[in-house]
């Protein structure tokens, strides 16, 4: 081994002569450790089935017999995650004074550090060269330790990111890193020689490797486990849009994106307002995942899809025994299911008066109580509502009780309806062909500018919903490698359109009118204008100005 890396990486990589670390979590329970810190703890006595603070008793205790070796201890702590779960890693390391020892003692120092102290460590040099490699890291990924050194380590490391950070010079700290089928802990620290960086230091932070994947493989059971019992609840429960998939770019859509944007970063309670068919359900989705809840579920409930005496079970839950059929243990209702993440409720006009009493106690002390239960549960839920509704008018009609009108009403976002943001249908239609012939399974070669302009005539009483229904037909009814032309559109629409276009000033009308029945008279009088001109009850001299002025012989 090249005695200049080995001289750097004893100088730069570590300011320690041996360290003894351990992985704790929930201070008491040891999930790891290396061998120096396993002899410590040996020596004192300590058992698997520990009941003591690491904290406050074994971590002094052990600093107390390195202590007593003579040596001295300095102990540093930091926090870690493990497949989510949060640990605390401490470093105990005894300081040495490297100017003290020659080389030959720093050389075999080193060497025992890379092949005792870690399970593995390697070294690069500032372009990501591989310097030193430790025989445990080498046999872990099964490659041979000396035919590495040279070698670039993206070469030698699978998702290695030693070069970056020997480029960077940014430590990464208890980093999960996947070789192979498993996954490691590591530490990536720079090296620095008078103030410049030279490269970087890796090392894997747990006794050996076979420990932490036994721990990996417990913690993937585990998970396994906990996804076969809710994987498909969450599969159901979670939001599928974000602000990247509204489309449009006229003013009013955009300030409503802003708006949304502005509320998802609160906690509170949002009124989405607009049409039938103009997105409001993806607003609401949009808004979850932009929040500070976007990592819990995101349930969804059609206030108007439940049927009346099946609402509040499904809203609140039921106890075992609450009422026929109902199932044992109980089930918990949608509010339960959403704690820590966001409830939509959608129609929210459809909801009896009898559940608005129990909805504004959870929007009033975020508290549940099931169907038949005794106590109330404490949730924590965000939730956003829709209607297409007028709530206000609902209230002047006692549909609807205006103290939970405004507590719904914190923030109103109203979506505007797809006619008052004609400038966005073309970017929707393109946006629509591009994903209907991928379902349909036909290419086209666009839309002409006749039907664009037909629709952007059109009304869209059902707003994106129904442009996405005509988009849909088109492509159904097309042949491939077509055009979209007015020919694939509704009936319907063409004709509304034909109506629109046949409508003409009043005088042009009336003008047309007298000549139409001037004519009529004319042939039922078989070319009489004596009898034309009683028929119409008009004079004579007064038949001939009318028949000269519309050219009629």
């Amino acid at each position: 081994m090249d005695r200049q890396p080995l001289a750097t990486l004893l100088e730069c990589s570590s300011d320690h002569e041996w360290a003894a670390l351990l992985v704790v979590r929930n201070d008491i329970s040891l999930i790891a450790s290396n061998t120096v810190a396993e002899k410590l703890l040996v020596w004192n006595g300590f058992r698997e089935n520990n009941h003591s603070s690491f904290e406050k008793e074994w971590i002094p205790l052990l600093c107390a017999t390195i202590e007593r070796l003579g040596k001295n201890i300095n102990v540093q702590k930091e926090t870690m995650f493990i497949n989510g779960k949060e640990g605390i890693l401490y470093s105990l390391n005894v300081t040495k004074n490297v100017t003290a020892l020659n080389e030959d003692t720093q050389e075999r120092k080193l060497l025992n550090m890379i092949e005792h102290t870690y399970d593995g460590l390697v070294m690069v040099d500032k372009d990501g060269y591989v310097q030193v490699f430790s025989k445990a890291y080498a046999d872990f990924i099964e490659i041979n330790q000396a035919s590495s050194i040279g070698k670039h380590v993206t070469e030698v490391i699978p998702n290695t990111r030693m070069h970056i950070v020997a480029k960077s010079g940014v430590e990464e700290t208890a980093q999960l890193q996947k070789v192979g089928n498993n996954y490691i802990i590591v530490t990536r620290t720079p090296i620095y020689r008078d103030k410049k960086l030279v490269g970087a230091v890796g090392k894997l932070l747990f006794k050996n490797i076979g420990q932490f994947t036994a721990l990996f493989r417990r913690l993937n059971a585990l998970e396994k486990e906990v996804r076969k019992y809710k994987g498909e609840f969450q599969d159901r429960n979670k939001a599928s849009y974000s602000f990247q998939h509204l489309i449009g770019e006229s003013k009013a859509f955009i300030e409503v994106i802003d708006e949304a944007k502005k509320a998802a970063k609160g906690q509170a309670t949002i009124l989405l307002l607009g049409e039938s068919g103009t997105g409001k359900e993806l607003f609401a989705h949009s808004i979850h995942q932009a929040s500070p809840r976007s990592m819990g579920v995101f349930v969804k409930v059609n206030c108007a899809a439940i049927p009346n005496d099946l609402l509040e079970a499904e809203l609140f839950g039921y106890e075992e025994g609450s009422f026929t059929g109902a199932k044992k243990g109980g089930k918990p209702g949608k509010f339960e299911m959403a704690d820590g993440g966001t409830i939509f409720l959608d129609e929210i006009g459809e909801l009896p008066l009898h559940m608005q009493v129990k909805l504004l106690r959870v929007l009033q002390e975020r508290e549940v109580e099931r169907v038949g239960g005794l106590v109330t549960k404490s949730v924590d839920v965000r939730i956003i509502a829709a209607t297409n509704q007028s709530l206000q008018t609902l209230v002047e009609k006692g549909k609807f009780r205006l103290d939970l009108y405004y507590r719904l009403n914190v923030i109103e976002l109203k979506i505007p309806a797809l006619r008052d943001r004609k400038a966005d249908i073309e970017q929707l239609i393109h946006f629509l062909l591009a994903k209907y012939e991928t379902i349909v399974g036909i290419t086209s070669k666009g839309i002409d500018s006749q039907t664009i302009t037909l629709l952007k005539k059109y009304h869209f009483p059902g707003n994106i919903r129904e442009l996405e229904n005509i988009v849909e037909r088109a492509l159904t009814l097309m042949n491939p490698g077509d055009w979209l032309t007015p020919a694939y559109l509704p009936k319907e629409l063409k004709r509304e359109q034909e109506h629109d276009e046949d409508i003409q000033p009043l005088a042009i009308q009336l003008e047309k009118a007298e000549k139409e029945a001037i004519e009529h008279s004319l042939i039922k009088a078989k070319g009489n204008k004596s009898e034309a001109a009683n028929q119409l009850c008009i004079g004579r001299t007064t038949l001939y100005e009318k028949l000269a002025k519309h050219q009629l012989s």
